[in-house]
């Protein structure tokens, strides 16, 4: 094993993108590496929530490949950055957010709401909604508008029995009514985030289940 694994990998992929290298990853751009970025990400996903040590360790190999790739193709740029940039980014980034740990500063009562506060002065956002990606999944994407809610302080939430109430009524409206079945679903999402469940995983897990036992029927 090399003594930098790291920069082992950083070279490998410099020699792969320049000339006399392999002309598939010469001619990958940014765009055309998505598919493998999101494939990747949810065979990483798979391999946690599945318990799979040996499979995660590659997994999460595929998915460092990936951050590498891109930021082997940032450098090609005139303004472009390299890896060196991302990890110096990240590592200041993790610092900055931690001032408790890193600036002696006093332990916050509430981690998640300092957390939201120095993510807000940053970016400079003024609404919770705001870097929330639309693109997630969709009991992902509820997941996280519910907790940047809580966190911004901003009362718009379904909880407990409420909840409940919601989701009868959805129910009752089934009939005809796509949108009693998207608020069907956000109620689901909100009864299972009261109890510290991932509706995306609880629903990736029913769908790995159901896999199962169309299997077995075959």
């Amino acid at each position: 094993m090399p003594d930098d694994p790291l920069r082992a990998l950083v070279a490998v992929m410099d020699r792969l993108r320049s000339p006399g290298g392999c002309p598939w990853d010469a001619s990958q751009t940014h765009e055309s590496l998505l598919p493998y970025l999101l494939e990747e990400t949810y065979e990483t996903i798979e391999a946690v929530e599945t318990r799979d040590s040996d499979g995660l360790r590659e997994e999460l190999g595929d998915l460092l490949l990936q951050v590498v790739f891109h930021a082997r193709i940032a450098a090609e740029a005139p303004d472009g950055f390299d890896i060196d940039d991302v990890a110096a980014g990240i590592t200041e980034k993790l610092m900055r957010r931690h001032p408790q740990v890193f600036a002696g500063a006093r332990s916050p009562t509430d981690p998640d709401a300092q957390w939201w506060e120095l993510k807000q002065a940053e970016k400079g956002r003024s609404s919770v909604t705001h870097g929330v990606p639309a693109a997630l999944p969709s009991l992902a994407l509820a997941t996280k508008l519910r907790h940047r809610s809580r966190a911004g302080g901003v009362s718009e939430e379904t909880a407990g029995s409420e909840a409940l109430a919601v989701a009868e009524a959805a129910l009752a409206r089934l009939g005809g009514d796509s949108a009693a079945l998207g608020e069907l679903l956000l109620a689901c999402v909100a009864l299972a985030d009261d109890r510290g469940w991932d509706a995306e995983g609880v629903a990736r897990a029913a769908a790995r289940d159901y896999r199962d036992r169309l299997q077995a029927a075959e």
